[in-house]
C-alpha cells in the first residue's frame, strides 16, 4: 500500500505537493532561471521551489488528488521543461532477513511543474505498456523510445523495466559487511554513490535537505519520500523451516531465506557496444558487485560478494551483423592506460582487500587474444604485485572457457575451475554475523543487525570475458557455490539439493536481468545455469536470443544509451534543475568573484601537422624530425602536445576505399613515436606517450602527450567520418579525436576532401558533412569544445594559371597567390570553415611536387601549384606562434606544421567546494542575526536577494522593498520656495548648469493678470457647433477627441509655440478639449 498522495494546483502557481500522513513536501517551478543567454547560447538552469513543512500546517483544500505513490527519485529537465518523477508502482522483491525488505520498481510517473497539460492525456500510457515486456520478443523499441507528444516517455520506460530497486529499511547501495554496525534508519548520506543511479536526479533535492535543520532532517528521512535506487537484480528464495540447513543451529518456525543481490555500478554504464572498456577515473564498462546471502534465523547470516567488469584497459567494438565485422581495436597505448588501470585496482583494493582476476577470455579469436595480451601485461607491472609478502594483493587465474567447453564435457568442463581459485577462495574467507546456539530472547525485527560479527571476507574474485555477462555468470556461480560449501563445511554441514536448486535458479535470473540491462537479452548458457545440464531447447533459446542480440544491438542500443545517459545527467546539452536559494546566489556570485583562490589559467604548447604522403611505403623509414622539430633553438621547451595527420598512406585503391588496413598507420605511429622519444632522450625529458589513434582508409590522425601530462587528460574519444561515394566510401572524410585537458576541451581532425580544381562546392560540402555528421559519445559534436584544430589536405586549389603561378612562387608573392587561393574565397564568403582562423602564409605552395626534387609537376597533367595542406583553428584560448612547411620528399605533398599556445583552465573542484560551503554557512549565520547587507524578501511569491554593492550603499530596490521610503522618509520632493507667493519660474533655461538667465524664482502672478495676458495674446474663437457625423469624417485631421453623443463644441486655446511647457519642450499643438452645455 502506498503512503504517499500526490496534489497539484494550477493557480496561482503550478504546483506539486507529495503528502504522507503527517508531511508534506512542496515543489514549485520558478521561472527565474529558466532563460537563454543570448550572448553565449548557453541555457541557464531552471529553478524549482521546494519546501518541507508539516502536514496539518499546509491548506491541501484548493489541491486537486492525481494519483499515489511511493516516493520521488528526483526532478530532471526534458525539452526544457522540469519534471518531478515519481514512483507509482513497486512490487517485493526480496527479504533478507526480518526488517530488510527490498522493493522492485514496477512504474513511475512525470509530472511537469510547467503546466498540467500532461494530466489531461493519458494515451502513453499504452504506448510505454512495453516497458515490462521482454526485449527477446519486441522489434519495435526503437521507433517508440521516443515521442515529441511525452519527453519523458523514454525515460519513463527505462527506470519502469523492472530492474531499477530500492529499499526503505536499509541501505541497499553497500553490502551487508559495510553495514553490519548500522542500526535505525540508515542515512541518507552515507550512500554510495557508485550504485545510486538517480544520483543526478536526486542531488537537488539532497542538498535541499542539507539546508534543513536536524529535526527536520528527521523529518524528511522518516517520510520515506526520497528515493534512491540501485539498477541490477534482487531476489530471494525460502527454505521451509523443515528442512534444517545447520545441524546446531536453534530450531524455529521461520524459515531460511537465499537472497542475490547485484548492483550495476552507474560510472560507465551503458550498453553493450556504447560502453566498452575503462575510463580515466578507473572505472570499467558493466562492472556489477554481486552478493549473495543466506539467512538463517534466528540470527545467522552468510554473505558472499564477487565483482565483474570490463577488461580494464581502453578499448571499443564496433556493433555489426556478423561476428567477423564486431572488430576490436585498442585504442591507448600501454603508457597511456597505465594510470586508469591502476586506479581501478587500487579503488577494487581498498574496497574488497585482495583481488584475484579470473580471465575466461579466448585464446583463439585474434581480438580476444590481443586484449589478453594486453591485460596481462598490465596485471604484470601493476603496483598490487609488486608486494612480496605470502598474502598476495594480486592474483591472476586465465581460464579459456570456450576452449575448455569444446570438450566431451561441454560447459560441464567450467567445474575444473574449481582447482585453481580454491587456495584463494580459503583466503578470502567470508562474511557470517551470529553462530549456532541458543539465544536469550528473539526479536524478529531488530535481534538480526545487532548479531556479533564472527568472520568477515577479506578478499574478492574479479570476474571477465568479453561481455561480463554468459560465462562469467556460469562461473560466478560456481564461485558462490564453492563459497557456501565452504561455510556449511565451517559448521559441521553440507548443502542440501533444495539449497543448491535455489542457489542455481536464483543465479540463472541474476544472469538473465544483467544480460537484459547490457545487451537486450537473457543470459546465454542460462539453461545450464539453471539445470546442471545443456538441453535442445536451451540450445535453441541461445541462438534466438543471439539472433536478437544483433538486431537490438545494431538498432536500438543508441536509442537506450541516450536515455542512460539522461538519466545519468550526462549529455552534452543537458540542463540541472537547481533549487531556488537566495543564498546561494549570493554564494555563487561571492565564489566567482573568488575564483582565483581555486582555479588558474597556464599555457600550453601544442604541435600540430599534416602529411599526404601519396602512399609512399618508405615513409616511416626516413627521418622525421625536420617537420616534427622545426625549431633550431635546443633550449626552448618542446611542446607537450603534438597532433599528427596523415592522408594516403595507403593506396587509395578500389579495394582499400572501402575498409582500413591498421598496418601501415602502426608503421607511421612507431616513426613518429620514435622520433620524438629520440628528441626527449637526448633533452632528459620526459617521454611522449601515444595518448590515442584513429584511421579512416588512408586518413590517419594521431594524439602524443608527455608524460608529465597525462594525468591531466580524460575523457579520449575518437570517431570518422566518410565523405566519399556519398558517405559510403572512406577514401575521402574526416578522423577526429577530442579530449579534456583539465577543464578545457580539444579536439583535433584530419581531413581529405574532395579533389579536383573545379569542385570546391564540393569540397564545401564535405566539410559541412564532417562538422555536422561527425559525433563523440553522449552526442558530442566538434563544435562542443574550447579549442578545435582542423589539419589536413583540404585540396582547395589557386585559381591562376599554371605559368601565372608558378611565377608568383618564384617571386615568392605568396599574397597575391593567397589572393586567388580558393580556401581563403570560400571563407570570405561564409561559404566554409566560418569562424576559423588560419596564420599568415610565408611557405611556397605544398602541392604538387615531383617526387625527390625541389620542382613542381614536369608531368603531363602539369599541375597548378597549390596550398592543399592546411591548419586552421577555432577557440578565444588559441594563440598560433608559428606556421610553416617542412623539406621532405618523399611525397608529392610537403608536410605542414603548426604551433599554437594553448591557455588551459585549472579548477580545484575540492577547494572550490570547500569555499562554497564555508561561503554558504557564513551567509545563513548573517542572515540568522540579522545582518542588513544583505535584503531577502518575496517577489512575486519567490525570494530573491539585493545585496550591498558598496558598505555605504543600501542593498537595491525593487517593487516591493524601497530604500529611499525606508524609517519614514517621504517619496516627495523638500525643496521649499525661498518666500511666499513663489513659485519655479517655467522660462528658465533647461540647463540647470547654466548660471546666466532668469531666476529659479518667480513671483507668482495674480488671476487677473493671467487672464489679461492670455486674452491679449491669444484672443478665443467663437464657438462653433457641429454634428457627430461631420466630427467623425474630420477627426483625424483635427485630432479631435469624442466626447459625448449628441452635439460637440470645443474651444481651441493657442498658445505661442516657441513658449516652453513645465518639462522643458515645446508644445507645437494643443488643443484642449471640454464639452459646453449648449444655450
Amino acid at each position: 500500500m502506498s503512503g504517499l498522495r500526490i496534489y497539484t494546483q494550477n493557480y496561482p502557481y503550478r504546483t506539486i505537493a507529495l503528502a504522507t500522513s503527517e508531511d508534506v513536501l512542496i515543489f514549485r517551478y520558478s521561472s527565474a532561471g529558466a532563460e537563454v543567454n543570448t550572448a553565449s547560447h548557453l541555457k541557464t538552469a531552471p529553478r524549482c521551489l521546494v519546501e518541507f513543512a508539516p502536514l496539518s500546517s499546509v491548506d491541501l483544500k484548493g489541491y486537486r488528488v492525481i494519483g499515489d505513490g511511493y516516493g520521488t527519485l528526483g526532478l530532471v529537465t526534458l525539452d526544457d521543461e522540469v519534471f518531478l518523477c515519481v514512483v507509482t508502482g513497486s512490487s517485493k522483491a526480496a527479504s533478507i532477513r526480518p526488517g530488510e525488505t527490498v522493493l522492485r520498481i514496477n512504474c513511475v510517473d512525470f509530472f511537469c511543474l510547467n503546466h498540467s497539460k500532461y494530466e489531461d492525456r493519458h494515451d502513453y500510457e499504452s504506448e510505454s505498456s512495453i516497458a515490462g515486456q521482454d526485449l527477446d520478443h519486441d522489434f519495435n523499441f526503437e521507433s517508440k523510445e521516443t515521442n515529441p507528444d511525452f519527453p519523458f516517455l523514454a525515460l519513463k520506460k527505462l527506470l519502469s523495466d523492472g530492474s531499477f530497486y530500492y529499499s526503505c529499511e536499509f541501505n541497499l547501495t553497500d553490502r551487508l559487511q559495510d553495514r553490519s554496525d548500522e542500526t535505525g534508519i540508515f542515512d541518507i548520506k552515507s550512500l554510495d554513490q557508485d550504485m545510486l543511479w538517480n544520483s543526478y536526479m536526486i542531488h537537488p533535492l539532497l542538498l535541499f535537505r542539507n539546508q534543513l535543520s536536524s529535526v527536520e532532517k528527521q523529518h524528511l528521512d522518516s517520510s520515506q519520500i526520497l528515493t534512491c535506487v540501485i539498477r541490477g537484480f534482487c531476489g530471494t528464495l525460502t527454505v521451509p523451516a523443515s528442512a534444517q540447513l545447520l545441524p546446531g543451529a536453534r530450531k524455529t518456525r521461520l524459515p531460511s531465506s537465499l537472497t542475490i543481490i547485484s548492483r550495476q555500478s552507474s560510472r560507465r554504464a551503458g550498453t553493450r557496444f556504447n560502453s566498452r572498456g575503462i575510463d580515466d577515473d578507473g572505472h570499467v564498462a558493466n562492472f556489477v558487485e554481486t552478493e549473495t546471502i543466506l539467512w538463517i534465523p534466528p540470527d545467522i547470516v552468510f554473505s558472499y560478494v564477487q565483482v565483474r567488469g570490463s577488461v580494464p584497459i581502453f578499448w571499443e567494438q564496433a556493433s555489426g551483423f556478423l561476428p567477423g565485422q564486431q572488430k576490436i581495436e585498442i585504442t591507448r597505448s600501454v603508457e597511456a592506460t597505465k594510470h586508469a588501470f591502476d586506479k581501478h585496482f587500487r579503488s577494487l583494493e581498498l574496497d574488497y582487500g585482495a583481488i584475484h582476476v579470473v580471465n575466461l577470455l579466448s585464446e583463439l579469436k585474434p581480438g580476444e587474444i590481443s586484449l589478453t595480451a594486453r591485460f596481462r601485461d598490465h596485471l604484470k607491472n601493476s603496483p598490487l604485485n609488486k608486494h612480496s609478502s605470502d598474502h598476495t594483493l594480486l592474483q591472476v587465474t586465465e581460464f579459456d572457457f570456450h576452449a575448455e567447453a569444446r570438450g566431451p564435457l561441454g560447459y560441464g568442463a567450467s567445474a575444473q575451475i574449481r582447482q585453481e581459485i580454491f587456495h584463494s577462495l580459503q583466503g578470502f574467507a567470508y562474511f557470517q554475523s551470529g553462530e549456532t546456539g541458543p539465544v536469550a530472547l528473539y526479536d524478529k525485527h531488530h535481534a538480526s543487525r545487532s548479531s556479533p560479527v564472527i568472520l568477515q571476507q577479506e578478499g574478492v574474485f574479479r570476474t571477465n570475458c568479453l561481455d561480463c555477462l554468459d560465462r562469467t555468470n556460469l562461473v560466478q556461480t560456481i564461485i558462490s557455490s564453492m563459497a557456501l560449501e565452504i561455510f556449511f563445511s565451517q559448521q559441521g554441514g553440507g548443502i542440501s539439493p533444495d539449497l543448491q536448486l535455489r542457489h542455481s535458479t536464483l543465479w540463472a535470473d541474476n544472469g538473465d536481468a544483467l544480460s537484459k540491462m547490457y545487451a537486450g537479452t537473457g543470459a546465454l548458457k542460462s539453461s545450464f545455469t539453471r539445470h546442471g545440464k545443456m538441453s535442445i531447447a536451451g540450445a535453441l533459446a541461445d541462438a534466438r536470443k543471439t539472433a536478437t542480440r544483433i538486431y537490438v544491438n545494431n538498432f536500438t542500443d543508441k536509442a537506450r544509451q541516450n536515455t542512460i545517459d539522461l538519466l545519468l545527467g550526462r549529455l552534452t546539452d543537458q540542463v540541472p534543475v537547481h533549487l531556488h536559494d537566495p543564498v546561494n546566489d549570493l554564494v555563487l556570485e561571492e565564489l566567482s568573484q573568488r575564483s582565483e583562490e581555486f582555479s588558474y589559467s597556464r599555457p600550453v604548447t601544442v604541435w600540430t601537422g599534416t602529411f599526404n604522403v601519396n602512399g609512399r611505403h618508405e615513409g616511416p623509414d626516413g627521418d622525421l624530425k625536420a617537420w616534427l622539430f622545426p625549431e633550431c633553438d635546443s633550449q626552448a621547451e618542446d611542446p607537450l602536445i603534438y597532433a599528427v595527420g596523415f592522408q594516403e598512406i595507403v593506396t587509395l585503391s578500389p579495394q582499400q576505399i572501402m575498409s582500413t588496413d591498421p598496418t601501415t598507420r602502426k608503421a607511421w605511429e612507431i616513426a613518429v613515436h620514435t622520433c620524438l622519444n629520440k628528441r626527449a632522450d637526448s633533452k632528459g625529458t620526459p617521454k611522449y606517450v601515444l595518448l590515442r589513434s584513429g584511421q579512416l582508409v588512408g586518413s590517419a590522425l594521431m594524439i602524443y602527450a608527455r608524460e608529465d601530462a597525462l594525468s591531466d587528460i580524460k575523457n579520449v574519444e575518437g570517431n570518422v567520418k566518410k565523405t566519399g561515394l556519398s558517405g559510403m566510401a572512406g577514401n575521402k572524410g574526416g578522423c577526429a579525436i577530442r579530449f579534456e585537458y583539465s577543464n578545457t576541451r580539444l579536439c583535433f581532425v584530419t581531413a581529405h576532401l574532395a579533389a579536383g580544381f573545379a569542385n570546391y562546392d564540393e569540397r564545401n560540402r564535405d566539410y559541412e558533412t564532417i562538422l555536422r555528421g561527425l559525433r563523440f559519445l553522449r552526442n558530442r559534436s566538434i563544435e562542443d569544445h574550447d579549442a578545435v584544430i582542423w589539419l589536413g589536405d583540404f585540396n582547395y586549389r589557386i585559381g591562376l594559371s599554371n605559368q601565372k603561378a608558378r611565377e608568383l612562387v618564384q617571386q615568392q608573392d605568396f599574397q597575391t597567390l593567397y589572393d586567388n587561393d580558393q580556401l581563403n574565397l570560400q571563407m570570405v564568403a561564409g561559404r566554409a570553415f566560418q569562424f576559423y582562423t588560419e596564420g599568415p602564409i610565408s611557405f611556397p605552395p605544398t602541392y604538387k611536387y615531383n617526387i625527390g626534387s625541389n620542382d613542381y609537376d614536369t608531368s603531363e597533367k602539369a599541375r597548378i601549384p597549390a596550398w592543399c595542406d592546411r591548419i586552421l583553428w577555432r577557440g578565444t584560448n588559441l594563440r598560433q606562434i608559428n606556421y610553416g612547411s617542412a623539406d621532405l620528399r618523399i611525397s608529392d605533398h610537403r608536410p605542414v606544421w603548426a604551433m599554437f599556445t594553448c591557455t588551459i583552465n585549472v579548477v580545484d573542484e575540492a577547494r572550490k567546494s570547500r569555499i562554497q560551503q564555508s561561503l554558504y554557512n557564513e551567509r545563513q549565520n548573517n542572515l540568522r542575526l540579522g545582518d542588513m547587507t544583505t535584503q531577502v524578501q518575496k517577489v512575486g511569491g519567490e525570494l530573491m536577494a539585493f545585496e550591498r554593492i558598496a558598505s555605504e550603499l543600501p542593498p537595491a530596490s525593487s517593487e516591493q522593498y524601497k530604500w529611499w521610503l525606508n524609517n519614514g522618509i517621504p517619496v516627495k520632493s523638500q525643496l521649499v520656495p525661498p518666500a511666499k507667493n513663489y513659485m519655479l519660474n517655467v522660462h528658465r533655461d533647461s540647463n540647470p548648469f547654466s548660471c546666466d538667465g532668469p531666476a529659479n524664482w518667480s513671483p507668482t502672478p495674480s488671476l487677473a493678470e493671467s487672464d489679461s495676458k492670455i486674452n491679449a495674446e491669444n484672443p478665443p474663437l467663437p464657438p462653433r457647433a457641429i454634428s457627430k457625423m461631420s466630427f467623425l469624417e474630420n477627426r483625424n485631421s483635427s485630432k479631435a477627441k469624442w466626447l459625448t453623443d449628441d452635439q460637440y463644441v470645443f474651444e481651441q486655446r493657442r498658445r505661442d509655440l516657441d513658449s516652453p511647457n513645465l518639462l522643458g519642450g515645446n508644445i507645437s499643438d494643443n488643443l484642449n478639449w471640454r464639452p459646453l452645455t449648449p444655450e
